[in-house]
């Protein structure tokens, strides 16, 4: 069965390096959730996966299918993961 949420030690930090991490333009990256930090898209989105196509200040906008239309979001690096 796989995990919900973090574990004990982790619940309420925020590992400094994920919230200033590098994300190329044109990277593949997967949408993961932190808890940690609140988070406003919407939950249908969870666990998918789009590309980078630029950034607005530390947020990157990423392309994202969502249904047959292809949708621009623009997330924090801290709730997306290089695939």
């Amino acid at each position: 069965m796989a995990r919900r949420g973090k574990r004990v030690r982790e619940k309420g930090k925020l590992k400094l390096s994920s919230y200033f991490k590098k994300i190329d333009d044109d990277a593949d990256v997967a949408l993961v959730t932190d808890a940690g930090i609140r988070a406003s898209f919407p939950k249908r989105l969870k666990g998918m996966s789009g590309k980078v196509c630029g950034s607005r200040g530390k947020f990157k906008l990423v392309k994202i299918k969502d249904g047959d239309k292809l949708k621009t979001f623009i997330i924090h690096p801290v709730h997306l993961r290089k695939l």
